[in-house]
């Protein structure tokens, strides 16, 4: 991995690697440098940074939740801007909210992973339990969410539940807190309440409508309400509602009467805030009864709403002012005066559709599911996506996941989303590259830094004998130098061992191996003997072969003709005869070595001309110790 420092934001928090991705932001895992802890670091996308909306509606979300402190609401730590320098020189800030890191799984994926797509009612029954009791608490606080849905709620491993991204989120005092702002949608299409669809002011009652829509959907596996989005609008609205037990007859009729109660259309007679909701549920999961308000509720709207099948359209009665008219003439004046009231009554709908949604998204499109292609390749990815419809932009970023696989996706997978949006998908292009820095001939600890300071990493490091450098400097590496490699890689070096390997050369010429020696660097030290073999055949060597230092001396003994005798006589009265042997020899053995000899006859007289002498002579520099 890279020796490279993190990105430090606020001088604090360490940014790590990338866990999550919206439309806005980008959530990365990050560790509190000071209070040595994970946290989860949100950082609004650079491409938004310049978009006063995205700007405000980021750092609304930090103000929202700053001022919570319960269990089930992610907290907030910590908030600030992180100033870029672009290419040309101008400064961005860029927000960071700092979070409490959830480990976990989100609602959605949770259901995502579900055989079945629901929950057991006791469980679902816990977990939005546990989310209204947030909710209660925003509420107190002054905050409505506004945005309840199954993507904004995690369940950490040990089973808590934690409501997340207030990015919507508005004080219950300011009024204009409605649904659309700049024509964009605020909320979830599936999960806002009749009041944020036609566009009125919200309060908390709202957040308990999002939330029985979220626990219909866990006890069903889907909304109240399917389509497209100005058909869920008007659902909303003005359509029935729906029964739990009319999709799964196994689900408890007290669960039923609690969505039903929440589903309300007027936010009057639905429950008076999240507190109510929750204790009913509570209720429900100790075997006690409910409410009153809820049952009679449920008793009501079951009377009121008979089977379907048993249903008949109440026959008309006649319009005093067209009793005289002709009868052609009255079924065009009906049909044109039914036709005028139904438009009355769909003109607000659909032109609160209009503003909350694109006009391109008219009663034709289909909805399909995002499917999920995290971890494909780009091309397995690209051709899942299209063979549902959907559209792919692809952005490659670096990672040290294998090229072209694919890191994140956006919407997520399950996400129901018109036919022919566009999915976007994070790719890996690889890690960053760098060039393998020249460190031949450097020693290993400067050969360490070299590598350091361009992000790579020491491998494998294996002495090798080498003449041609000092000990523990680098021989070669592997991959070479220049070579582009990853960030983080490992080089692998060849060290000099500091010895090299010397060769037994006994019975050789010495004329033949000085360059030997010499191309080991090391020095020749050279002394003579009287031998029978040829002259310059090396008699002996000291060091023997194996591995000797650099810059080692080598001794050799080397062979050179015999002596020769010359005799001399001066008188016949005096004889002088003197021999001298001088012999210098190492070698491995321990025996002793022929020690110079000199013998001496006579003595000379007055008329002695020149002593008799025999002579062997050697050349000698140094002789080191026999071992």
């Amino acid at each position: 991995m890279s020796t490279a420092a993190p990105r430090l934001l606020g001088g604090r928090y360490e940014v790590g690697e990338l866990i999550g991705r919206g439309g806005m932001a980008e959530v990365h895992l990050g560790h509190d440098t000071r209070l040595g802890r994970p946290v989860a670091i949100k950082i609004l996308r650079t491409d938004h940074a310049r978009d006063a909306a995205f700007l405000g509606r980021f750092r609304r979300e930090a103000q929202s939740v700053a001022g919570l402190n319960h269990r089930s609401i992610v907290a907030v730590y910590d908030s600030g801007e992180d100033r870029q320098v672009e290419s040309g020189g101008a400064t961005l800030d860029i927000p960071y909210i700092v979070m409490e890191y959830v480990d976990g799984l989100t609602l959605r994926e949770l259901l995502n992973d579900s055989e079945t797509g629901t929950l057991e009612p006791t469980e679902a029954a816990r977990i939005v339990q546990q989310v209204l009791e947030a909710l209660d608490y925003s509420h107190d606080m002054g905050i409505v969410h506004r945005d309840i849905k199954p993507g904004n709620v995690m369940i950490a491993d040990d089973g808590s539940v934690k409501v997340m991204d207030f990015g919507i989120a508005r004080a219950i005092a300011d009024t204009q807190a409605t649904m659309t702002q700049t024509q964009a949608v605020i909320g979830t299409a599936q999960y806002i309440s009749p009041e944020q669809a036609r566009g009125e002011t919200v309060d908390k009652r709202s957040d308990v409508y999002s939330t029985g829509c979220l626990l219909f959907e866990l006890l069903t596996g889907r909304t109240p309400y399917t389509g497209e989005p100005i058909s869920l609008t008007y659902q909303h609205v003005n359509a029935d509602i729906p029964f739990p037990s009319s999709l799964d007859p196994s689900i408890p009729p007290e669960l039923d009467a609690i969505v039903h109660h929440a589903l309300t259309k007027d936010r009057d007679e639905r429950y008076v805030d999240a507190k109510a909701m929750a204790e009913d549920l509570g209720a429900y999961r100790g075997g006690m009864p409910i409410s009153p308000a809820a049952t009679d509720k449920l008793d009501a709207a079951t009377t009121a709403l008979p089977l379907a099948a048993s249903r008949a359209e109440p026959v008309p009665r006649a319009d005093p002012e067209t009793a005289s008219m002709p009868a052609a003439q009255q079924r065009r004046r009906g049909a044109g005066l039914g036709w005028l009231m139904a438009a009355l009554l769909l003109i607000p709908i659909a032109l609160l559709g209009w503003f909350a949604w694109d006009a391109s998204q008219g009663p034709d499109i289909v909805e399909v599911n995002v499917p999920r292609v995290v971890g494909s390749t780009q091309d397995a990815a690209v051709a899942k996506l299209k063979q549902v419809g959907l559209t792919s932009d692809v952005e490659t970023v670096t990672d040290d996941a294998a090229v072209g696989t694919v890191l994140t996706q956006d919407p997520r997978e399950g996400t129901r989303v018109a036919e022919g949006d566009t999915v976007t998908i994070q790719v890996s292009g690889g890690p960053d590259e760098v060039g393998v820095p020249s460190i031949v001939g450097m020693d290993q600890a400067e050969a360490t830094r070299a590598l350091q300071s361009a992000e790579l990493e020491v491998g494998k490091v294996t002495k090798e004998d080498s003449p041609d450098q000092a000990g523990n400097h680098v021989i070669s590496s592997s991959p070479a130098a220049a070579e582009s490699v990853a960030k983080g890689t490992k080089v692998d070096l060849v060290v000099a061992s500091g010895e090299v390997a010397l060769t037994n050369y006994t019975g050789q010429k010495i004329d033949d191996v000085r360059s030997d020696i010499f191309g080991l660097k090391l020095k020749i030290k050279e002394t003579t003997r009287s031998s029978s073999q040829a002259p310059g055949t090396i008699l002996r060597q000291t060091p023997g072969a194996g591995k000797v230092q650099q810059g080692s001396t080598v001794t050799f003994v080397v062979a050179k003709e015999p002596a020769q005798t010359v005799t001399t006589t001066s008188s016949p009265s005096t004889t002088s005869s003197e021999t001298t042997s001088d012999t210098t020899s190492s070698s491995s053995s321990s025996s002793p070595e022929p020690s110079s000899t000199s013998t001496t006859s006579g003595s000379p007289t007055p008329s002695s001309t020149e002593p008799s002498s025999t002579k062997s002579t050697s050349m000698t520099t140094q002789s080191p110790a026999s071992p």
